[in-house]
């Protein structure tokens, strides 16, 4: 494998810095934007978006509200209005065409923490530490809707690092940013993509969505790989990237099928020989 200093340095000498983080900035932005959006309307009296990510409203109009906040008010005895589904309709229809953890890399604020902790680590070249089992986010899920289920209650936002992440930012510095900070250094010295990659529920929600959704990576130039393995180094979900990049002689297509996959981009801007691109999940061939 490349060492740790050196991962991109083929890509960007053949294509240039830009190039080389071009959908990594575009994810950067697209956060940044939504976050300021929210926060417009507290700190300047704009409200183009009203609340948050768990439930809000744009331009005081059109609902969005999270699917999987309202599967546990749903189970925890709380029926829903009609604006609210109507906002769950509009939210996992877009993520069900997009792929469902294209919210973890282009809109959850988190994902710019633990992206930091996982850079500082290959910097600091620290070893992967605990190993956690990717299925546990999946109990973690399961544990949270039966915990709602059983209190009557939306367990998450209790400890969603989302909410109290805008709560620091909004009201400075307390106990709203244990929960962000926490995660920021349990990524970087405990567990190798520890948050995002082996606990977040939210996450293994929104995989669930992605199972059958058109848009995917595709590894349509495997066949000029160098097996310099940049991309694992900064893939967030790197199991999921041999199926389609070395499978080839197995008869598997070039697409990323994974629902873990979050469409981040990483590997397409990492890749020196062009190897990766978005693309469509049909005619894996």
């Amino acid at each position: 494998m490349t060492d740790s200093k050196e991962i991109g340095a083929l890509a960007i000498s053949r294509k240039g810095w830009l190039r080389s983080h071009q959908w990594l900035l575009l994810r950067r932005t697209v956060q940044v934007v939504i976050l300021l959006l929210f926060l417009a309307g507290p700190l300047t009296g704009v409200w183009l978006l009203k609340g948050s990510l768990a439930g809000s409203r744009f331009l005081d109009l059109v609902p969005l509200h999270d699917p999987y906040i309202q599967l546990q008010g749903l189970v925890g005895g709380h029926v829903p209005t009609t604006t609210v589904l109507i906002g769950v309709l509009l939210v996992g229809g877009f993520y069900l065409l997009v792929g469902g953890r294209v919210y973890c890399s282009w809109v959850c604020p988190v994902n710019m923490i633990t992206d930091a902790a996982a850079w500082l680590r290959r910097r600091l070249a620290i070893e992967e530490g605990m190993r956690l089992a990717r299925s546990t986010r999946y109990w973690l899920m399961g544990m949270v809707l039966l915990l709602s289920a059983l209190l009557g209650m939306i367990v998450w936002e209790l400890l969603n690092p989302i909410t109290m992440l805008y709560r620091g930012l909004l009201f400075g510095m307390g106990m709203a940013w244990l929960i962000p900070v926490a995660i920021f250094f349990f990524d970087l010295l405990v567990a190798k993509h520890g948050w995002c990659g082996h606990l977040c529920p939210v996450g293994s929600f929104y995989s669930l969505l992605a199972l059958g959704s058109p848009l995917r990576v595709r590894a349509n130039g495997r066949q000029e790989c160098i097996k310099c393995q940049d991309c694992y180094a900064v893939c967030p979900e790197p199991q999921v990237i041999s199926p389609a990049l070395n499978g080839a002689e197995q008869g598997r297509g070039p697409v990323i099928l994974s629902a873990n996959c979050t469409n981040c981009g990483r590997c397409i801007d990492i890749c020196a020989e062009g190897v990766f691109s978005f693309g469509s999940r049909f005619h894996n061939q």
